[in-house]
């Protein structure tokens, strides 16, 4: 079974991320850490995937991303737990996290669903290392791209990520989301790396619009691998954070939220208490 879903393009099943021949997931249900137009009131749908395109050295959620745990569903089981999401937990929208590799299936286990009239709107999860062949060819699973903005250095997503062409392919991701879909991009800042955050966030600014809702995050924390890769087995300095969302201010963004130093879910508005929840998103 060949797979060319990701910028890797394997080639075969199972290729570099490790996902087999059915879609593994690892759990699923309301989602409240989510930013605020995709939580609403009851919740973000979120499925999350196991297995994934990128091995970040500080992946938090290695037991499933690195390891594969997670349980092999059927067709119909996934079936099943998108419409329970749906109408038992009626969430705000379907939630893929880390979707790639599963993309055949996710759009075959909808389909009965979307022949019965149900349907939410599908939030693409995602690092952002993609490829623009594959979101066009499954554009019915993206209402809304969440893509990470990670690396602006190449170098530096193969020794953190071993994700080749990072830069390349996430930048085109997070244009084709901005020019045909709904989009937030996150910028996690990153230990020993927050010139590379200010690099995407002038990206941002530059070539294409400093209207773009922006999540700038500060939670990083060492995790797996990072435990022991300097500088990843440090948290973010308070100096190299406000580094970051000083730019943020010069660059002009001032639609979407800023984490508070050492927080844990993206609450306050960028640039002062100026937005509402759902400022300028239509999902």
């Amino acid at each position: 079974m060949e797979c060319e879903l990701c910028p890797r393009r394997c080639g075969k099943r199972p290729g570099y991320c490790g996902a087999g021949g059915a879609p593994r997931v690892f759990r699923w249900g309301p989602h409240f850490g989510e930013e605020p137009p995709l939580t609403g009131t009851r919740g973000s749908g979120c499925v999350f995937f196991s297995r994934c395109t990128m091995k970040c050295l500080y992946c938090q959620n290695s037991p499933w991303s690195w390891k594969g745990k997670g349980v092999d569903k059927t067709i119909p089981e996934l079936t099943a737990i998108f419409r329970e999401l749906a109408l038992k937990d009626r969430v705000e929208n379907w939630n893929l996290v880390s979707p790639t590799p599963y993309l055949p299936f996710i759009r075959e286990a909808v389909q009965p669903l979307f022949d019965e009239g149900i349907r939410l709107p599908f939030v693409w999860n995602s690092s952002g290392y993609e490829r623009v062949e594959t979101l066009e060819e499954y554009r019915e699973l993206c209402d809304f791209g969440l893509f990470d903005l990670r690396y602006s250095r190449n170098e530096t997503a193969i020794a953190a990520s071993g994700a080749p062409g990072y830069v390349e392919a996430s930048r085109a991701a997070v244009r084709w989301a901005w020019e045909k879909k709904n989009l937030i991009v996150r910028i996690l800042v990153l230990p020993g790396h927050a010139d590379e955050a200010i690099e995407n966030l002038a990206w941002l600014a530059t070539e294409l619009s400093n209207e773009i809702l922006v999540s700038v995050m500060s939670q990083f924390t060492p995790a797996y691998k990072a435990l022991e890769t300097p500088p990843f087995d440090r948290k973010v300095t308070e100096e190299e954070y406000a580094s970051v969302t000083e730019a943020a201010a010069d660059f002009g963004f001032e639609n979407g939220w800023i984490q508070g130093f050492g927080a844990a879910d993206p609450k306050l508005a960028l640039l002062g208490e100026n937005m509402t929840a759902d400022h300028g998103v239509v999902i």
